[in-house]
């Protein structure tokens, strides 16, 4: 304990605990005095027991085949015979019974599933009939969780030497009292930082949950509520707080098991990279190791000496090994580091920063392996570097936060502009996609048109001809969004000022392949481009597109390249004769390649047997089949003068 905790501690003490209590006697039993032995024997308990095959206390240590044990001392208690309220008070982090002079006054836990309250400091009302006139015996009966000492939030708290006192029990409860707030003192500045972090991971929570594609923001917040929830359920079980080991140790373990899957993926995440296949293996092994050790800490029985020995030395290396190697996740996440963007680099930094002040927390803990020749700096280092971990990582993650809100901020302006695209996008495409078929004497025109997202690909248009026929184009560029959308401008446009023109559809398309090369950046479309005369005589060249249907039967035309991919492209034309009632069907792969949830698709066979319905119904019939691209379809009834169009 440092000397800067201790003043605050005792000038806390004074406040609270009268000062009544220094004038008070309390009779220490010191570990000199106590000897134990492995197993369990109820007889252990007579006063009168030869003890000369016991073993000196001063000696005990915690071990994996020790869980259960008694430990016998003797003191001259005649001293309390005269006190108001005569207690015994046992410190000790397991379950046990206290018997005195071969009687049992006191018991705490359960010694058949090794439960235990962390309310560790008891004090026992001590019946004067009971104390002997010489000295007294005191035996304990323990049943001690034997990986109590190895798990996380709650080390050091259990699974030393226990200590008995005896004296007045207003005196006993004012130690318990000190002995508290000195440890709580010694905890208080990083419980302070951890709280901190805590708010922090609500921070976060709530900006993941403002944009919840942001998974590094899940991730991290989750990492601080467990860094958090650990060093609060260590700072309740030094306050003595009245709750089960077992829930402590629950929590502890929970949160170290979450921790190696967030933290680790959180760097990876922010890199903008996958966790690599080594990493991967780490998580697995951290995992599994938490695990075993719950496994292994949450039975009582005794092991084979191999087993022991095992759990004691190789498990525990292997445990510090993976822990140090996962504190170099972001130093593999981010390399190579001349590739960092500009505006990732103070990011990178902070993680790198963080990983170090882990690495060297996990370094200093593992002194406190039995490696020969190696001191134990942990011991002695422990209540600083704790200190200086929580402000550290507090600081980081602090940092980390603030870098995290301008990332956020960055990406909601895009976002917003991208927004504002999109409606200048919509409004391009409404003037673009005609609202409303034009009368065309003996021809009856349908037109149905389903984006598959707020900006769609596909476009047709419907001129009348000096002739008194029509001009129908339909095309689908490749991409989305404003991109298509500028081209399908640039496309529409020239359709109608070349209609004025010619209604070559051939010289059409090959003006348009022109335009495109010319104009755009990148990309394709597939294109038609049909005549129909008020006879009936059909002309049409195709660019790549899906040929039409002409009474359920797909027409045979001659195929040109898609538009924008080759500059010496032609288009030949084919004609045909409609005859009356002919019903000619136009439309974009969207029908085609719409895919149900089995992964099957529409395909051509479907479509052909579909196409001589109305244009709604052939959209709606590949929509609920599963749209995945724009649906556009278009249908033409040939209905001359003087025929009954059916």
């Amino acid at each position: 304990m440092r000397n800067h905790h201790c003043a605050p501690a005792f000038l806390l003490l004074f406040l609270l605990v009268p000062a009544a209590l220094s004038a008070q006697s309390v009779v220490i039993i010191p570990p000199q005095q106590c000897v134990w032995r492995a197993g369990d024997d109820p007889a252990w308990a007579a006063p009168s027991l030869e003890e000369s095959s016991w073993q000196p206390y001063t000696q005990w240590q915690p071990s994996p085949g020790q869980a259960r044990f008694w430990i016998r001392c003797h003191a001259d208690l005649r001293g309390l015979r005269g006190l108001a309220q005569p207690a015994l008070q046992v410190s000790l982090y397991a379950a046990y019974e206290l018997y005195l002079n071969g009687q049992l006054v006191a018991r705490a836990g359960n010694l058949s599933t090794s439960n235990f309250s962390l309310d560790a400091m008891r004090a026992y009302p001590v019946p004067t009939s009971l104390l002997a006139p010489a000295a007294s015996t005191l035996a304990l009966r323990v049943s001690m969780r034997r990986l109590v000492f190895t798990i996380g939030g709650i080390t050091g708290l259990a699974g030393g030497i226990g200590q008995l006192h005896a004296g007045d029990r207003s005196t006993l409860d004012g130690l318990r009292a000190r002995t508290i707030l000195a440890e709580i003192a010694i905890r208080a500045e990083a419980s302070i930082c951890f709280s901190v972090i805590g708010v922090l991971a609500v921070m976060l929570l709530g900006l993941y949950f403002y944009d919840r594609s942001r998974h590094e923001l899940l991730l991290l917040s989750v990492a601080c509520l467990c860094m958090a929830t650990v060093r609060v359920n260590e700072f309740c079980a030094a306050a003595m707080l009245h709750y089960s080991f077992l829930a402590a140790f629950l929590i502890a373990l929970v949160c170290n098991i979450v921790l190696p899957l967030t933290v680790t993926p959180f760097f990876f995440v922010v890199a903008r990279r996958r966790v690599s296949l080594f990493f991967r293996v780490l998580i697995a092994l951290s995992v599994f190791e938490y695990l075993f050790r719950a496994c292994t800490a949450l039975r009582v029985t005794t092991e084979p000496a191999w087993f022991a020995h095992w759990i004691d030395g190789p498990r525990r290396f292997l445990g510090v090994f993976v822990r140090l190697l996962l504190t170099l996740a972001p130093f593999f996440a981010f390399w190579p580091y001349k590739r960092i963007a500009r505006t990732m680099r103070p990011l990178a930094a902070l993680c790198m920063l963080w990983a170090l002040v882990e690495f060297a927390w996990i370094a200093v803990e593992t002194t406190n392996l039995p490696i020969p020749g190696v001191p134990r700096l942990f011991a002695a280092w422990s209540s600083t570097l704790i200190e200086v971990r929580a402000f550290t990582t507090a600081g980081v993650l602090a940092g980390l936060l603030g870098l995290l809100f301008r990332e956020q901020r960055q990406v909601t302006q895009e976002r917003a502009m991208l927004a504002g695209e999109m409606r200048a996008a919509r409004a391009v495409q409404q003037v673009i996609i005609p609202a409303e078929n034009p009368a065309i004497p003996g021809f009856r025109i349908e037109s149905v048109y389903r984006p598959a997202s707020e900006v769609g690909g596909d476009f047709f248009q419907i001129l009348p001809t000096a002739a008194g026929g029509a001009l129908i184009v339909i095309g689908d560029v490749s991409g989305k969004g404003m991109p298509a959308a500028l081209t399908v401008s640039l496309l529409v446009g020239t359709v109608r000022t070349l209609a004025h023109y010619t209604q070559s559809p051939g010289e059409i398309l090959a003006a348009m392949n022109q335009r495109m090369l010319a104009r755009s950046q990148g990309g394709f479309t597939t294109c038609l481009v049909l005549r129909v005369d008020p006879t009936g005589r059909l002309t049409v060249a195709n660019a790549g597109h899906l040929p039409p249907y002409l009474d359920g039967k797909e027409l045979a035309l001659e195929n040109g390249l898609p538009l924008g991919l080759g500059a010496d492209s032609t288009y030949a034309e084919s004609t045909f004769q409609l005859a009356p009632r002919a019903r000619l069907t136009l439309l974009s792969d969207g029908v085609v390649e719409a895919r149900n949830i089995r992964g099957e698709l529409f395909g051509f066979e479907r479509t052909a047997k579909i196409s001589l319905e109305p244009a709604e119904k052939i959209a709606r019939a590949a929509e609920a089949f599963g749209q995945e691209d724009d649906i556009t379809v278009l249908t033409l009834a040939f209905a001359p003068a003087g025929v009954s169009h059916a």
